[in-house]
This record gives C-alpha cells, structure tokens and sequence, in this order.
C-alpha cells in the first residue's frame, strides 16, 4: 500500500504549504463556529470522558460509550436544574454544567501537578 504524503503531493505540483493552510484555517473556523453555538454545554466534550475514566478505567471499549453516558447525563441534569431551582429565572444550562466541571479539572490539576 502506498501511502500518499507531501513528497507525492509536491511532486504532483501541489502547493502543500497552501492547501494546508487554507484546510487549517477552515477547520478552526468550523470549531470555533461549532463551539460559539454551543456555548458552555460545550464544556461537556472535555469533562465527560475524564468523569467517566474515573468510573470504568482507561479501555477504550466500554470509555467511550461510558462518556457518551455521562455527557448526556450531565447535560440531562445541568438542564433540569438549570429550569427548576430558580424558577422564575432561566439559569443556562452551562452555568451548572461549568460548576460541576470546573471543581473537578481543579481537582485533576491539583492530583496530577507532581507526575
């Protein structure tokens, strides 16, 4: 099998350095856009796996489906909380989502400070 790198590309009169900046450009726009809509409950994306890591350990087979798991859960009761504690008020859903995560990052940051 053949693979297919910068040498080939160059040599077929692509302009590498070009293409990939261009490519990189529109990848961090499509995130940054992804990420602008979403706001907050973002946040999720990083702090589920590193919750469910804590449950199930690192094997990739049951992590996945375990942080896919705890996101929506987290999102399910960020969300309901968001609505029901302070009633009258609509509280986003990522102010809690971010109370939940930020102590545990500390936490993460405070245990792994010496490795």
């Amino acid at each position: 099998m053949q693979e297919f790198g910068d040498d080939v590309a160059k040599g077929l009169g692509a302009p590498v350095q070009l293409h990939r900046g261009v490519l990189l450009a529109v990848s961090v726009g499509l995130a940054g856009s992804a990420v602008s809509v979403a706001r907050a409950v973002g946040f999720v994306g990083l702090i589920g796996p590193h919750i469910a890591r804590k449950l199930v350990g690192p094997s990739f087979g049951t992590l996945i489906p375990a942080a896919a798991l705890v996101g929506a859960l987290l999102v399910l009761v960020s969300d309901t909380a968001a609505r029901t504690v302070f009633l009258p008020l609509d509280i986003p859903a990522g102010v809690f989502t971010a109370g939940v995560g930020a102590p545990f990052f500390i936490y993460l940051l405070y245990r792994n400070r010496n490795r």
